[in-house]
Parts: C-alpha cells; structure tokens; sequence
C-alpha cells in the first residue's frame, strides 16, 4: 500500500477497544484461530514453516526475528476486532466524516489573472461523510494510491479552497508532492 492506504489501515486500527496480543505465541494463537485452525495457512501467511508455527503455539520458541515479528504483529493488526472497525468506518461514513492533516504541493488550475503556482501546504481538514464512504469503498474495492489519493484532493478541493461552494467557482486543486498524510475518524 502507499500512504493514503496505509493511513486509513492506520486509522481503523486505531479504532480498537483492545490492545493486540503482545507475545509472539499469543499472537500466533490469534491467527491460527482466525484461519479455523489451520496452522499450514498461517505457516503461508508468514512465510515460514508450519512445524514453525505449531512450535510457536506451543511455545516452544518465544523470540521471533525482527522481521518476523513486524509481519507477524502486521497480520494480526489487520484482523483484530473486525466488527470493532467495521463499525467505525460505517460511523464516519454515514454520521462524523473523517478528518485528514497533510503537508503536500498544492497548484491550482483557475481563472486567468490569479496565482496558480504551486506550493507546499499544511491543512488539517475535517471531510464530511460522503468522502469518509467513498474513501472505504475505494480501498474495499482494491482502488490504487493514486485513486485515493483523487478522492482525498477533490474532498480538499470542495471542502477547504472552495468553502462548500461558496468561493473559487471552476477551481480545480492538484495534489502533489505530498510530504505526510493521516487520517483520523
């Protein structure tokens, strides 16, 4: 994934009522279950051996290697409370919206006479509902970064440098060279 992607994993994990399990064996036992028992499609998942992760059920072995544990506490982040996040999202897409702090290029196609040149911004927006939903859906639906990354200029575009139509009537916002993204809802 690239930025906007994992920001909106970041900020539905962040939804969460309880920590992730904080053992290697813990979090191994986690999986298996999510995958009905099935240590050989953990063993996939992780890439390692399924004899490997049956010695992690047993606890057997405790310390995984580093990059082993970041994949192993990434899957499991992935999967935690489900219905937890679910509801989350359905929250902000439906009732509070979402709220996206950047620092990015921001240029401008407009009318003739104003500035159109491109510069770096910090905004820190809140988005209504209807670009939270459209937001999940994409992702839900596999969109690319760049796809995101359009829903999230045109929310800015219509929310933040046109004031929900008030002003700035044809301006079009591009969204470059974007420093940071988080989302928050």
């Amino acid at each position: 994934m690239g930025m906007f992607g994992d920001s909106l994993e970041k900020a539905t994990a962040a939804t969460t009522t309880r920590p992730i399990p904080k053992s290697a064996g813990a979090q191994v036992r986690y999986l298996v279950k999510q995958h009905k028992g099935s240590t050989k499609a953990v063993a996939h998942v992780l890439g390692i051996s399924q004899r490997t992760v049956e010695r992690y059920v047993k606890n057997q072995i405790r310390r995984p290697r580093p990059e082993l544990a970041a994949r192993l506490e990434r899957e499991v982040r992935q999967r935690w409370q489900p219905r937890v996040r679910q509801k989350a999202q359905q929250r902000a897409a439906q009732q509070t919206g979402i709220t996206i702090e950047t620092r990015a290029r921001f240029g401008f196609t407009a009318a003739p006479g104003t500035t159109d040149d491109g510069r770096v911004r910090l905004i820190t927006q809140h988005l209504p509902p209807a670009y939270a939903a459209r937001l999940f859906d994409a992702q839900a639906a596999g969109a690319t970064e760049q796809q995101l990354q359009n829903i999230a200029a045109e929310g800015l575009q219509e929310i933040y440098f046109k004031d929900g139509g008030r002003r700035a009537d044809g301006l079009l916002v591009e969204f470059t060279d974007i420093d940071y993204v988080e989302l928050d809802f």
